[in-house]
This record gives structure tokens, C-alpha cells and sequence, in this order.
């Protein structure tokens, strides 16, 4: 087995094969650190240690201009400081308006009970009859979820789809009843 210490110094001689040879020996330990940083991270983060093991490994060796590096210690220290990095301009970016960081989270039961409880059932019904119109699909799982109480996993069981489908699909309907829920409360409010 290669030394890491080697493989880095062939990397700083131009080595092209170097970079491909130290992924492998050096993977598993910098996704032990991605997961270490990712857990320090406010919980939704949607950034995967896979992810950001591949994008820190990619700033430091795939550019072909890196530092020389003073053995396996300081190589860590690099990447360890190049996923900060990385989870830094990422949130960052999701504070920007244009990423929804004017934005607060809002469950749809949080949202209906905001609303006018005599209007409530009926501005979810107008909004669910749109939503179906559109996606009829995701007004089926909100259906399912929201009236008959079923989990997300028995609700993809029943309509047929994945549970990873099943949760993208209720994320989208939930944000498209919420925005619809509003549209409803605000022109009701005129």
C-alpha cells in the first residue's frame, strides 16, 4: 500500500496518476471528517459527507496548482479547512433571498391553524382541488397523509411511488398548499 505522504509529494511533482492513487487511501478517513463537520451543522442541512468529501478532495488535488504538502497531517488540516469552507459559502448562500433565506419554515398543520377556523377546511379544499387540477399525484398524498393520517411510507405504498419520491412529492405540496393557503388568507383579509 502507498504511502499517503508519497503520493502527495508525487502530486506536487506533477504526478497525473498520484491524485487517482490517493483517493482510495485517504476516502474513508476524510468522510469520517465530513461526517464530523456535518454533524456540528443546524439539523436540515441537505449537504452529504459524500458531497462534501468529493468537493473538498476536488479543491484541493484537481486544480493542479496546490501548495506543497508537509505529509498526511498537514493534507488533513488542508481539507478539514477546505470543508469549512465549503459549509460556510453554503450557507451563505442559502441566506441570499434569491435562495429562500428571507424565508421562515412553516409546517402546513402550523398553517392552518393560523388561519380562520371557519375557512380553514374550505380554503384546503379549494387549494387541494387546484393542486389535483395540477398535480393530481401530490394532492393524493396530501390526501392520504393529511385526512386519512397515513405515514409517508404507507402513503407511497399506497399510491404506488418510493418513499424518497413520496417525501420530495409531500415537500413540494406542502409548500404549494402553504403559498396557496396565503394567496387565500390574504385576498380574504381585503
Amino acid at each position: 500500500m502507498e504511502d499517503v505522504t508519497q503520493l502527495l509529494n508525487a502530486i506536487e511533482h506533477g504526478d497525473p496518476q498520484a491524485a487517482e492513487r490517493l483517493l482510495p487511501l485517504v476516502y474513508e478517513e476524510l468522510r469520517r471528517l465530513a461526517a464530523q463537520k456535518l454533524a456540528q451543522e443546524k439539523p436540515g442541512q441537505t449537504l452529504q459527507a459524500t458531497a462534501l468529501v468529493h468537493e473538498a478532495y476536488l479543491r484541493l488535488v484537481g486544480k493542479g496548482d496546490e501548495p506543497p504538502w508537509n505529509g498526511r497531517g498537514h493534507f488533513f488540516a488542508a481539507a478539514a479547512e477546505a470543508m469549512r469552507r465549503i459549509l460556510v459559502d453554503q450557507a451563505r448562500r442559502k441566506k441570499r433571498p434569491k435562495h429562500g433565506g428571507d424565508r421562515r419554515r412553516i409546517e402546513l398543520d402550523e398553517a392552518l391553524s393560523a388561519a380562520d377556523p371557519r375557512h380553514d377546511l374550505l380554503a384546503l379544499d379549494d387549494a387541494l382541488t387546484q393542486l389535483a387540477a395540477r398535480e393530481p399525484v401530490k394532492a393524493e398524498l396530501v390526501k392520504l397523509r393529511y385526512f386519512a393520517g397515513l405515514s409517508l411510507e404507507d402513503a407511497a405504498a399506497c399510491l404506488g411511488v418510493s418513499p424518497a419520491t413520496a417525501k420530495r412529492y409531500w415537500a413540494v405540496a406542502r409548500a404549494w398548499l402553504f403559498a396557496a393557503l396565503s394567496d387565500a388568507g390574504e385576498s380574504d383579509a381585503e
